[in-house]
């Protein structure tokens, strides 16, 4: 099997998606943070001392998508055209759900954002929570589902 990200000298490059066609591709990925009782109370109740937890851990989300290309070598710098954040409580955890959905018009797709997005967005709920909670787990980062491109549509949960 050829390795797509290594060249004929057996250095790592870029690979060259000119020739591919444009298609809308999205990108839909999820992950969960799970914290103490004390944690989850501080964000419902909005008295976190760093300020507005889930406010900001989606606007780290949404930059995290954006900066994907710098943080992981071989993805291309996209032009994303949407990238929306949900985040979900989870009471009976006590957590948070995190959901990103990346979307574009393009040559390559947008999992690598979705899924960058979301480790972003819940690291900021860690950073912003540590000084009342070090024991936080985050957890079942993964893709929920994606369409568009030549490998074709994926749904977690379905027949591959």
């Amino acid at each position: 099997m050829k390795m797509t990200h290594i060249d004929e000298n057996n250095l790592p490059t870029m690979v060259d998606v000119s020739q591919k066609n444009d298609t809308t591709r999205v990108a839909i990925a999820s992950g969960i943070i799970e914290v103490t009782q004390s944690a989850y109370d501080a964000v419902i109740k909005n008295v976190a001392k760093k300020g507005p937890v889930l406010q900001t851990a989606v606007i780290a989300a949404i930059n995290g998508a954006k900066q994907t290309s710098s943080l992981i070598p071989m993805c291309h710098p996209l032009m994303l055209t949407s990238v929306k954040i949900e985040i979900e409580n989870l009471p009976q955890l006590p957590g948070f759900k995190l959901k990103a959905k990346a979307k574009l018009v393009g040559k390559t797709g947008v999992e690598m954002e979705a899924l960058t997005a979301v480790s972003v967005g819940l690291l900021t709920i860690y950073d912003m929570l540590k000084a009342i909670d070090k024991a936080m787990v985050i957890k079942n980062i993964q893709l929920e589902e994606k369409s568009g491109g030549k490998s074709g549509d994926f749904k977690r949960g379905d027949k591959q």
